[in-house]
């Protein structure tokens, strides 16, 4: 069983920045593709960032050169660095890991964090 644990989020000022992390209790975790996906209040959850186990990295558009993905694998961490944030980003943040890829399936998911923007 693998388990995510998500930290950093919080309220901002729109144009602010937040660093997300997760931390991944698995020996294994150069084994696994990690993401970031998140769930404005009445949408469905949507992919944000992903970035495979030989850390090829992929974003959404609406987020690229402002959101960037990076592993630690000595620290079995996952981050999300997001600046020039904006409103719209505002939404429960989860990070998810994949044996096969996270554009293909989701293996555990992490409980959640929440981040505000604020206008």
């Amino acid at each position: 069983q693998v388990q995510l644990v998500e930290s950093g989020g919080g309220l901002v000022q729109a144009g602010g920045s937040l660093r997300l992390s997760c931390a991944a209790s698995v020996r294994t975790f150069s084994s696994y593709a990690m993401g970031w996906f998140r769930q404005a209040p009445g949408k469905e959850r949507e992919f944000v960032a992903g970035i495979s186990r030989s850390g090829t990295t992929q974003v959404v558009d609406s987020v690229k050169g402002r959101f960037t993905i990076s592993r630690d694998s000595a620290k079995n961490t996952v981050f999300l660095q997001m600046n020039s944030l904006r409103p719209e980003d505002t939404a429960v943040y989860y990070c998810a890991a994949s044996r096969f890829g996270v554009d293909r399936s989701i293996d555990y998911w992490g409980q959640g964090t929440q981040v505000t923007v604020s206008s």
